[in-house]
């Protein structure tokens, strides 16, 4: 097996994919469990590698099709629901069944938002192909958003779970508008 094959579905671009994947799945079992701190370390290695798979994809020449498409099913995973999960379960952990209902439909929002951006992008992008800017907010961006809603919670800035749900809508409109990021 042949790690720098590009036509080989375990290349070694996209088995550090894979690893991102695993690193957002773990991440949500540890938050379902309340330990919120190795969720966030998970959720950085998830970041650290979703920057690498790039990097390796480019610099061997392993963009493909596939890759594209593993590639966004991680973000999906590590950057979308992980980080709606911890924000969730940490602004309703003492919260009334009303208000799990109401913040679950906001998050249930963003969630929707974060994959229809990404299908847009799959849609939209060439194999190997970097734009100079995102239209929209990415989804990694918007995860690290979403990190800073969860801190601002935490450390008792923000502490109304509805104002977090809130900004939250407000992320998950930016996701999908039409405001230009710089590509990194």
């Amino acid at each position: 097996m042949n790690l720098f094959d590009k036509n080989n579905r375990f290349n070694i671009a996209n088995l550090i994919t894979f690893a991102n994947i695993a690193a957002g799945l773990i991440a949500i079992h540890f938050i379902v469990h309340g330990d919120y701190f190795t969720a966030i370390i998970l959720a950085w290695i998830a970041g650290a590698l979703d920057i690498a798979d790039g990097k390796v994809a480019r610099k061997y020449n392993l963009s493909t099709e596939f890759g594209i498409q593993v590639d966004s099913f991680a973000d999906f995973v590590s950057f979308v629901i992980m980080p709606s999960f911890l924000l969730y379960y940490a602004i309703t952990e003492n919260s009334s069944g009303t208000a799990q209902l109401i913040l679950g439909l906001i998050f249930i929002f963003y969630i929707i938002a974060g994959l229809r951006r990404l299908i847009e992008f799959n849609i939209s992008v060439e194999a190997g192909e970097a734009a100079k800017y995102f239209v929209g907010v990415p989804t990694p961006l918007g995860a690290i958003l979403l990190w800073i809603l969860y801190l601002l919670y935490a450390y008792h800035i923000i502490a109304n779970p509805y104002v977090i749900g809130m900004l939250t809508l407000v992320i998950a409109w930016s996701l999908n508008s039409k405001l230009k990021i710089r590509h990194p």
